[in-house]
């Protein structure tokens, strides 16, 4: 075979692999998250302050196909034992008023739909737990490709009040707010 028939072979290839809407090269599936990088932290406001905390413990399955997000899943499982405001008012919020950990340990998210909105982006829908109230929550994802690590990051805001958390005389909302911000930064394993 000729230099130059090699050459425009690998050049018609190269047109196809730039110019094709496959993405079958470029397809990258997390299934494992780097628990010491991951985070879930929240912010909210107290007398008008802004307060912020976070939970240390909490284990997650993914599924991530960043060329078929149709397909993906994420399952997250939070131990609200594991809250942490740097503050005493982390063993108040374990208590039957708040979070109430003694019937109600965990609060969960399961994804039910995730779809592409623009490049690395997309718009998660899923029902998050608590408290064992279901509410349907949605946020935008951001992905973040670095070497074998994927990022996935965003944030969404939650109310409170439809998990009743904060009874009796903390159910107002003067002393502490009832939107609560929801931040997450998870590191993934890529299966390439």
């Amino acid at each position: 075979m000729s230099k130059n028939l090699i050459y425009k072979s690998s050049l018609v290839w190269l047109m196809c692999a730039c110019f094709t809407d496959g993405n079958l090269a470029m397809a990258t599936e997390y299934k494992s998250i780097i628990s010491e990088k991951s985070t879930i932290g929240f912010t909210y406001k107290q007398m008008g302050v802004g307060m912020d905390g976070q939970f240390r413990k909490f284990i997650a399955q993914i599924a991530f196909d960043t060329t078929k997000p149709q397909n993906s899943k994420a399952t997250f499982e939070i131990d609200l034992t594991s809250i942490d405001t740097g503050s005493p008012a982390d063993e108040e919020a374990q208590g039957k008023a708040w979070f109430n950990t003694k019937v109600f340990p965990k609060a969960t998210f399961t994804a039910t739909q995730i779809k592409s909105t623009t490049t690395n982006q997309f718009d998660v829908t899923g029902n998050l737990m608590i408290k064992g109230q279901t509410k349907e929550v949605k946020f935008p994802l951001k992905y973040t490709n670095q070497g074998n690590l994927g990022i996935f990051s965003g944030s969404l805001i939650m109310h409170r009040a439809d998990f009743t958390i904060g009874e009796g005389s903390w159910a107002k909302f003067d002393v502490v707010a009832n939107d609560i911000q929801i931040n997450f930064n998870i590191s993934a394993v890529s299966n390439k």
